[in-house]
């Protein structure tokens, strides 16, 4: 069992919890994931490292309430505890394997969208930890849905907000935001962006032009996180790979998008299916409750 040291209500429907793993706190490295399962009849969660210390033994994750099995994971406590927490799985970031001098060299940007803010932190906290600069653009429909500012603010000196609504910062689009920068005579060698997969496609469309090297995580496409189910198969560069094991991360403008959607797009009745029962159950279990304090009175 795995512990919940420490739980924290970033935005609506958004949290952050700290578990207890020490050997996976200690093997792991931007850029990859964890399964999570809550009981033995539990679906098997992806969820991205969004931190870790190896001395503390801790490993962040953060969770947003979309379908049944994530309502389950936000509805534990601290000092609540998970079945299973297995990793680090995936391959690390590309950048990992480079040289700090050769990183110091490059102009990097980094477009985080919503839940994508999370695991960006981890790769620009490890690059300021090395003593690399980069710039990061965290995006989000409103400032109420915005995550980890201060913490992103902490390990960079240049953070672009951009919200949809306008509510702070630039108004509009990460893409928007990207081509305004560029504009006023910002230039980048690599670009990183996490996200919703609309947003990604959007921003290895915006980069194409530039010639901007592009990298993209698809770690919403996993589900059992270890390449046997085959239901994250992507098309990259005209050749199928498998986001679990050959990602999560792949160059943005060799992914067939149209195709990752139509596959994220799957299992969403089944989704709702489970999001019902899960409904149905908690109201069950609820009147039984009532049933038997009543008869106890």
């Amino acid at each position: 069992m795995y512990k919940i040291v420490k739980k924290e209500r970033l935005a609506s429907g958004i949290y952050l919890m700290d578990i207890e793993a020490p050997r996976v706190a200690r093997a792991a490295l931007p850029g990859q994931f964890v399964i999570v399962r809550i009981h033995e009849k539990g679906e098997r969660i992806p969820l991205t490292i969004c931190d870790y210390s190896a001395e503390q033994g801790i490993v962040t994750i953060v969770t947003q309430v979309v379908g049944a099995s994530s309502k389950m994971i936000c509805a534990k406590n601290e000092g609540d505890s998970l079945l299973d927490f297995v990793g680090p799985l995936g391959q690390p970031s590309e950048f990992v394997n480079e040289t700090s001098e050769k990183l110091r060299e490059k102009k990097i940007l980094f477009i985080a969208g919503g839940l994508g803010t999370a695991p960006v932190y981890p790769q620009v906290k490890w690059l300021y930890e090395k003593g690399i600069s980069v710039d990061v653009i965290i995006g989000a429909k409103n400032k109420d849905l915005l995550i980890l500012q201060n913490e992103m603010k902490a390990v960079s000196k240049n953070i672009y907000i951009a919200t949809d609504d306008g509510s702070l910062g630039f108004k509009g689009l990460v893409t928007g935001l990207f081509d305004k920068l560029v504009k006023e005579g910002k230039t980048y060698d690599e670009v990183i962006a996490v996200g919703p997969m609309i947003m990604m496609k959007f921003v290895a469309a915006a980069t194409k032009p530039y010639g901007i090297k592009t990298t993209v995580s698809l770690n919403t496409l996993m589900v059992d996180g270890t390449g046997m189910c085959g239901a994250c198969r992507v098309s990259v560069g005209g050749k199928i790979r498998f986001t679990c094991v050959d990602g999560p991360e792949f160059d943005g403008h060799q992914v067939d998008f149209d195709e990752a959607l139509r596959r994220q797009s799957m299992y969403r009745e089944i989704e709702k299916e489970a999001d019902c029962k899960c409904l149905v159950d908690k109201n069950i279990h609820n009147a039984t409750s009532g049933d038997e304090k009543n008869a106890a009175i």
